[in-house]
C-alpha cells in the first residue's frame, strides 16, 4: 500500500526532488524484477530480503539531497532517484548509483 504521497502526480522518470526523497522511500515496501523486496523505515533503518535472505542497512537524505545507503560493514552508495510513474500515478523509483550507473527499478507493492 502507497501512502504519504497524495497529490503526487509526476510524468515517469521525472527527477524526485529532495524534499520528497523520505516520502518517496517511505511510501510503501518495494519489490524488485528479480523478486527482492526493501522496505524504508522513517528512523533511517533499511530491510532488503533476496532469495530469503535477510539484510539490515540504513538510508539517509546527504547535505546534496542525494540519496544515500549504508549496508555493514562497510557498503555506502549515493543514488539519484526518478519516479516510475504510470499516466501521472506514482507506481514506483527508480535507484540510479551515482558511481556505477546501476539502475535499480522498485514498485510499490
Amino acid at each position: 500500500m502507497i501512502s504519504n504521497l497524495d497529490g503526487v502526480s509526476t510524468e515517469d522518470g521525472a527527477p524526485v526532488p529532495p524534499e520528497q526523497i523520505s516520502a518517496a522511500v517511505t511510501a510503501g515496501d518495494f519489490v524488485y524484477s528479480d523478486g527482492a523486496t526493501q522496505s524504508f523505515d522513517p528512523d533511517g533503518t533499511t530491510r532488503y530480503v533476496e532469495g530469503g535472505r535477510h539484510t539490515e542497512g540504513t538510508w539517509s537524505v546527504d547535505e546534496n539531497g542525494r540519496f544515500c545507503s549504508f549496508w555493514p560493514p562497510s557498503f555506502r552508495a549515493s543514488y539519484d532517484l526518478q519516479w516510475m510513474a504510470d499516466a501521472g500515478r506514482v507506481i514506483g523509483l527508480r535507484f540510479s548509483d551515482v558511481r556505477s550507473g546501476t539502475i535499480f527499478e522498485g514498485r510499490y507493492r
